[in-house]
């Protein structure tokens, strides 16, 4: 059977209704008390996220992502004294890399998307605050052109020494899903992190980690359980509804990964046995790593080029990739960070997964219930098949809670 064309798909056969009382406003008091969902094989189990252990496969390699979120939320004051808000999204001058754009002192240009944007005209807004010494700061911020409904951001502070990774921690705040319509609070500040979070950089979670305690991540690693760490820096696009009927008219968004030689071996040396993702970010970059490699066999000259997946590659290099396998294209991968005298992988990915998509590296996935008609959820529709709904109507019809702080999945296809 020819497997469909992900261009073809349309958005609303990804749907199914949603009560919004099963959308989780907060986080349960105990991360690994979540209910967890396993489908193994299409059959249909109800756990709680504790059991997460005997659940998994034997020889399971767990890979999370390890990106940390940044308080990406400036709320301003115009002179007139009304509210600006700046959502700070990407980066652009003086630098574009998310770890040098955060070290930054003095000044820098982010792009950005803007709330209440009409009221503000011209000139400066500004927002004073006191940096982690006790000092009082100050950051003045001054828009300039709009494009696609965000605006490029002038930003400039005192005192000047401050990276801007520190005004963001002493101004900014949490960057909350826009389905969780309330003010982020201290509770948010430590439990819309992972437990594992390191590498500062996103602008929402990676959720299904959410769930993972230091006590359970001690007993898995007691049980024998592999785990390994990528980074890719979820962006707001994560959130950004399919508004085109059909998925060729859907722009994905673009993140930033980084990815260790190391971890590219012990995926290697762990083959054949299983690889399951912790989260659709994880996921993605996993994936992402075989197309990276699949595409420096493939073309061979490109070498010298950005490393980047787009969002319909492996559809288009489903032929030239046919007889390519992980192995090969992880060690092609790996060599190329030889060759270059790296031990870092640095790339972005644009790869949109959806019904028709081979998974080459994964074989299972933990995650979260997602939103109706999401570039996730057709992710989920793409591992599972048809099944996909069937899991869904089983956590509607069991009381699971759904979406960021909801519960959670163990999906083994």
């Amino acid at each position: 059977m020819t497997a469909p064309d992900p261009r073809q798909l349309a958005i609303h056969d990804f749907t199914y209704a949603l009560p919004a009382e099963r959308i989780a406003p907060e986080p349960l008091p105990d991360r690994a008390a979540s209910r967890l969902l396993v489908s193994r094989h299409g059959q249909l189990t109800d756990k709680h996220f504790r059991d997460l252990p005997n659940e998994l496969p034997a020889d399971t390699l767990l890979i999370f992502n390890d990106t940390r979120v940044v308080r990406a939320r400036l709320l301003a004051r115009r002179p007139t004294g009304g509210q600006v808000e700046l959502f700070c999204l990407e980066p652009v001058a003086p630098h574009r890399s998310l770890e040098l754009a955060l070290q930054q002192p003095g000044a820098c240009t982010w792009r950005c998307l803007v709330g209440n944007g009409r009221r503000w005209k011209e000139g400066p807004v500004e927002l004073t605050f006191s940096a982690s010494d006790g000092q009082e700061a100050r950051l003045t911020a001054v828009r300039r052109e709009q494009e696609a409904g965000t605006a490029l951001i002038d930003f400039n502070w005192t005192p000047a020494e401050l990276p801007f990774a520190e005004v963001l921690r002493a101004a900014g705040h949490l960057p909350l899903p826009p389905y969780i319509d309330r003010p982020d609070t201290a509770t948010d500040a430590v439990r819309y992190q992972t437990v594992y979070a390191a590498a500062e950089g996103a602008v929402a979670a990676p959720t299904a980690g959410l769930h993972f305690t230091p006590e359970l991540l001690a007993e898995l690693a007691e049980r024998g359980f592999e785990t390994g760490h990528v980074t890719l820096h979820v962006g707001a696009g994560t959130f950004q509804p399919v508004k085109a009927d059909r998925m060729a008219g859907h722009p994905m968004h673009t993140e930033p990964i980084l990815v260790t030689a190391a971890l590219l071996r012990q995926l290697l040396a762990h083959r054949p046995r299983p690889v399951v993702a912790v989260g659709t970010t994880s996921l993605r970059t996993l994936e992402t790593l075989y197309w990276l490699g699949a595409g420096l066999l493939a073309t061979p000259a490109a070498t010298g080029n950005e490393l980047l997946v787009t969002q319909w590659q492996p559809y288009e290099m489903a032929e030239a990739a046919a007889n390519i396998s992980p192995e090969q294209a992880l060690t092609a991968l790996l060599r190329h960070l030889e060759a270059a005298g790296t031990e870092t992988l640095e790339a972005r990915t644009q790869l949109l997964i959806a019904p028709g998509y081979r998974f080459r590296v994964i074989d299972g996935l933990i995650t979260n219930f997602h939103q109706p008609e999401s570039t996730l959820l057709l992710l989920v529709a793409a591992l599972l098949g048809p099944d996909w709904r069937a899991v869904y109507e089983h956590a509607l019809a069991n009381g699971y809670r759904f979406l960021s702080y909801g519960d959670s999945s163990l999906l083994l296809p």
